[in-house]
């Protein structure tokens, strides 16, 4: 490892520890990681111990060893999702531990392999998890998304550069996404923050009932609840502990009413789902359903995903993010759903967060799906923004307020 990069790993670890989920003295700390991010994962810890956390557990991954598990383990093992693997997370959910998950697969990891025995495990890790994600996505806890570069993807990424070359231009490209070049990343953060969250607060002032998009492609409406909330990646936990979901993040976001949703959406990015690629995929609503489903890769994958429970045929989140923004403006197609659903407008298939909804995070399970939350085992992002996206916003009164004008905010 050279000496710049151990300087930025270091900077990068202490903005995921102080930004990310703002660990606090005595506070667990959950980290899930490749063997291949060591390095990152080590100084994560180190940082996370600085700043007072009690106790950082490790969850090892390895890519080599998953591929070699889904080709040649028993089909029962994927129908199962282990009890201690659910334990094991409840017990620091219960701690108010943080939770820190560093990213870095290959997007075509299971390329090849049964889509059956993939689509099998993701239902039976969505419902072995359910509790764990619906803290997660109530802010029960702080917790945090980021990225670390490994061969793989940086190959896909970088296809033209060689080996250690190709690690080399993602690191550089995942520094720059997370503000870590700022002469204070710890400032510019906060200050991101800030901006993101006036955007929100000026949507939130509109009240609107519905969003149109049009676009190439693209002929959406989207009904909004009378309650919904926008809100941006900066989030509090239960015990009012400010923290970062997603770095890097440009989104400002909120539900759509689960029946709400009618017309027709064409992908504008590829969608890692599952160590496959989805590509060129457009989706047909009725009533908030999608009825139908085509891709031009990936098809047979995308079929799985929406039919992983009657949930998945449902969305659970609308978000905005300009495409004159720095992920879009960097021209990288990192076919990675934390980078590429942040260089464009987005939507998501599956379950919905409570705190986009006022009063949510105290609702339960039954009192959201009553309000129009979206519940499901799986929640996956996919891209639809554009230069040459329109979105309206529509008010009760039928008042129509230029949203998006050529893939940009109007206001």
């Amino acid at each position: 490892m050279s000496d710049t990069l151990a300087v930025q790993l270091e900077k990068y670890a202490e903005i995921i520890v102080k930004i990310g989920v703002n660990v606090q003295q005595g506070q667990a700390v959950f980290v899930t990681g490749a063997i291949e991010a060591a390095p990152l994962v080590r100084l994560v810890a180190e940082k996370a111990y600085s700043a007072g956390a009690s106790n950082v557990h490790i969850d090892w991954t390895d890519d080599q060893l998953s591929r070699l598990k889904y080709e040649k383990a028993g089909a029962e093992i994927f129908e199962h999702f282990p009890q201690w693997e659910t334990a094991k997370r409840q017990e620091f959910v219960d701690k108010g531990a943080a939770f820190i998950s560093i990213v870095s697969s290959s997007p075509d990891l299971l390329k090849g392999v049964d889509t059956q025995r993939i689509s099998n495990y993701q239902k039976a890790a969505g419902a072995g998890l359910k509790e764990f994600r619906r803290a997660i996505q109530a802010d029960k806890v702080s917790w945090t998304v980021v990225a670390a570069a490994a061969k793989d993807w940086a190959k896909k990424v970088f296809p033209e550069a060689e080996g250690e070359q190709a690690v080399a231009l993602l690191w550089e490209a995942i520094f720059k996404a997370v503000r870590l070049h700022a002469e204070d990343p710890v400032a510019a953060w906060q200050e991101h923050n800030r901006a993101l969250g006036s955007k929100g607060e000026a949507l939130n002032s509109y009240h609107f009932k519905k969003l149109h998009y049009t676009a190439p492609g693209t002929d959406l409406t989207i009904e909004l609840h009378d309650k919904h909330l926008w809100v941006a990646a900066g989030s509090e936990n239960e015990q009012n502990i400010p923290f970062m979901a997603n770095m890097p993040t440009e989104e400002v976001f909120t539900v759509p009413l689960k029946t709400g949703v009618n017309g027709y959406v064409s992908s504008t990015k590829p969608l890692s789902y599952g160590g496959n690629i989805i590509d060129r995929f457009k989706l047909t609503f009725e009533n908030g359903r999608i009825v139908k489903a085509e891709a031009e890769e990936g098809e047979a994958i995308l079929q799985k995903l929406i039919d992983t429970d009657e949930g998945a045929r449902y969305l659970g989140e609308v978000a905005l993010v300009p495409h004159h923004s720095p992920i879009s403006e960097s021209n990288i197609l990192f076919y990675n759903t934390l980078f590429d659903e942040n260089a464009s407008n987005h939507l998501a298939i599956g379950s919905g967060y409570a705190f986009n909804i006022e009063g949510g995070k105290k609702m339960s399970p039954e009192e959201l799906e009553a309000n129009g939350v979206n519940a499901s085992l799986t929640h996956n992002d996919f891209m639809i923004g554009s230069a040459d996206m329109d979105i309206d916003g529509i008010q009760a009164d039928g008042t129509v307020v230029p949203v998006f004008r050529k893939g940009n905010w109007a206001f």
